[in-house]
């Protein structure tokens, strides 16, 4: 390689690095997986995205993980890192919302209405309850909180298969591994595997809120990216995958 070919090599090697230096990095909940890799891929700001519970990104921001922008599946994680002073002043908000269901898995349908005292250790039999980890896990807990207000918690709190996030738990019922599982609407609208059971009442949970941040220290980029999600096309993407917009 001669002298000027070597130069531009390096300068492009270079100019590589700075774009990847200026990427938003994104820590979302694993809910978001489809409506943002959609989003991300019609963006010319292509963010890298990180996904998981939103217990554990929390967690990861505190202990100084490289994150940008953080959404939360619900408030508290979002309170948990505000609170520690991770987040941007004046550009937390509340983005979206979601439904809780009942889910099986498509090939052994069921038609199980989520009401007090509905008997789900029956359908269970000697199976499972996939849900996401009910004590830390936004989506486990929205649905702990909804088998306690109907009065079937006892019943199935021995018959758990807990997963790390909702993605999980839905994996499960796809697999057939769990003949119930408990998710976001929008997780089994995504899923082919799954079909909806039942749908909780809003009442018999917290309300599902998604809010967004921009985290101290973020690139530059971050705050923009961040207001693309409240564009009109970002409405759309979030509204085909199933989620409300705020």
């Amino acid at each position: 390689m001669n002298l000027r070919a070597k130069a531009a090599a390096a300068a492009a090697l270079l100019g590589a690095s700075f774009t990847l230096q200026a990427q938003t990095v994104v820590f979302a909940a694993a809910s978001l997986t489809g409506a943002l890799d959609e989003g991300a891929a019609q963006s010319s700001a292509r963010p890298t995205l990180s996904y998981g519970a939103s217990s554990a990104l929390a967690k990861q921001i505190d202990n100084g993980a490289p994150a940008d922008v953080f959404l939360s599946a619900d408030l508290e994680w979002m309170d948990y890192v505000e609170t520690r002073g991770r987040i941007e002043p004046g550009t937390r908000r509340n983005l979206l919302g979601n439904r809780l269901v009942l889910i099986a898995p498509a090939r052994q349908p069921v038609k199980l209405q989520p009401a007090p005292g509905f008997p789900i250790s029956a359908f269970l039999k000697d199976g499972r309850l996939a849900l996401a980890e009910p004590n830390s896990v936004p989506a486990g807990k929205y649905a702990k909180a909804a088998l306690q207000k109907l009065g079937v918690w006892d019943q199935v709190s021995g018959k758990l298969a807990g997963a790390e996030n909702v993605r999980a738990a839905l994996a499960l019922v796809a697999r057939g591994e769990a003949p119930l599982g408990v998710v976001y609407a929008t997780d089994a609208r995504a899923e082919p595997g799954v079909m909806v059971a039942g749908v909780f009442p809003p009442g018999t949970h917290p309300p599902i809120v998604y809010p967004v941040a921009v985290l101290k220290g973020a690139k530059s980029g971050a705050a923009a990216f961040a207001a693309l999600l409240s564009s009109s096309e970002a409405k759309r993407i979030f509204e085909k995958h199933g989620f409300t917009v705020n």
